[in-house]
């Protein structure tokens, strides 16, 4: 049975907002999520699951109205924790913990244990809603993490080439648990760049 998972990076938050958990979008974020919607409105959504913090809900908020599904919150496709103190070098940051996934800083989380929650949770999805197309409002590191976890090329060149994308699809299509493709969906462009295929 065919499942397809529409991985959504949140659209651009306010980064002077050093909250993690309720950094807001700004006015473009806001604005970009009505291209997001452009592109769902012709999907058939049945469940939009998201991470709590506020950029990933407010992102798919239009969404889910639209669909007229509540948007439920999962913690395990929240952000990964960097560190309790705000972090001035993120770039040397970042290479560590893609060159060892075990890295990380005190009270913070190695991608590692990032890929292992994401990772769980999704495949309860997989098992809860089979054949069903789901949304999973999210941030770039998490949904990093899941693409590496099927397909381990992806590294941190890909991840550098992501990252100033706000926001962006990432489809998956599953037959039950196996990952058969896996497409970077630009909603800029309207452009589907193929990622992994069996």
């Amino acid at each position: 049975m065919i499942t397809t998972v529409y991985l959504v990076r949140h659209a651009e938050p306010n980064f002077y907002n050093h909250n993690d958990m309720d950094r807001e979008l700004t006015p473009k974020g806001l604005q970009d999520c009505q291209l997001l919607l452009n592109y769902f409105s012709k999907q058939n959504i049945h469940v939009i699951y998201s991470s709590p913090y506020r950029r990933a809900i407010e992102t798919i908020k239009a969404t889910a109205e639209f669909h007229q599904v509540s948007i439920i919150k999962r913690d395990a496709f929240r952000e990964r924790k960097i560190s309790s103190n705000w972090i001035e070098d993120f770039q040397n940051f970042v290479q560590k913990q893609w060159q060892d996934f075990s890295f990380k800083l005190p009270s913070g989380e190695s991608l590692e244990e990032v890929q292992e929650r994401t990772i769980h949770a999704l495949k309860c999805l997989l098992k809860e809603r089979p054949g069903e197309q789901i949304i999973i409002s999210s941030h770039g590191t998490a949904i990093s993490t899941i693409v590496n976890y099927f397909y381990p090329q992806f590294g941190l060149s890909d991840f550098q080439k992501l990252k100033r994308l706000f926001p962006f699809i990432i489809r998956m299509i599953f037959d039950k648990e196996r990952c058969l493709s896996i497409y970077l969906d630009n909603i800029f462009t309207g452009e589907s760049n193929e990622i992994y295929s069996i």
